[in-house]
């Protein structure tokens, strides 16, 4: 079964979606656009809301990085069999995207001013508010979110990694319980080895 995973050539939200099909051991076609040049109006035109991730599988489509995540999950047991559960740790990776959020508007502000000051709140207010709580989450939690390795463990390793990536930090460094779980899943099967071999990023 043919599949393709279309993202940006930075981690942000496609690299937990990555690295979980590499854990699972899924092949898979990883197409990567230049963020730099982006939008590519042909790229654009051909995406169903002119955004990526577009995840393909069989002759199907599927947007928002989120519900790609959350299917990779159900195929590599990274989601718990208890709806209940399920739904936890469906607002954990909602929890996290709020965070990402902030900095998303870091990124996409073209005015250096208001650029400084967007990373001046992320700095000193929004990464202790948010990381504060996911570090207070994963210690009840025998150091993961639902008590053992699920999917939005992965997805804030990656939002880790882009945030490192777009702010010049290293933002695990001050949350030493979200430092071990960034290592444990850097360190997994399959994700090992696609880090060893991918190429640097960029921004």
């Amino acid at each position: 079964m043919a599949r393709k995973l279309h993202y940006f050539n930075v981690n942000g939200l496609g690299e937990p979606i990555r690295y979980m099909l590499h854990y699972a051991g899924q092949k898979f076609e990883d197409v990567q656009y230049d963020v730099k040049k982006w939008p590519i109006p042909h790229v654009k035109d051909f995406l169903p809301y002119g955004q990526l991730p577009l995840y393909e599988e069989g002759g199907k489509t599927l947007n928002q990085s989120l519900a790609i995540a959350r299917y990779i999950a159900s195929q590599a047991h990274l989601l718990p069999a208890d709806a209940w559960e399920q739904a936890e740790i469906d607002a954990v990776a909602l929890n996290i995207y709020d965070y990402w959020s902030k900095v998303v508007l870091y990124i996409k502000e073209s005015d250096p001013v208001k650029k400084a000051a967007y990373k001046k709140e992320i700095l000193e207010e929004f990464i202790n508010f948010y990381f504060s709580r996911f570090e207070k989450e994963l210690k009840k939690n025998n150091g993961f979110f639902g008590n053992k390795l699920s999917w939005a463990d992965f997805v804030l390793v990656g939002i880790v990694e882009a945030t490192n990536l777009f702010l010049g930090i290293e933002v695990q460094k001050q949350f030493p319980t979200v430092q071990t779980l960034v290592t444990k899943v850097r360190s997994l099967p399959g994700v090992k080895e696609y880090i060893a071999k991918r190429t640097p990023y960029q921004v």
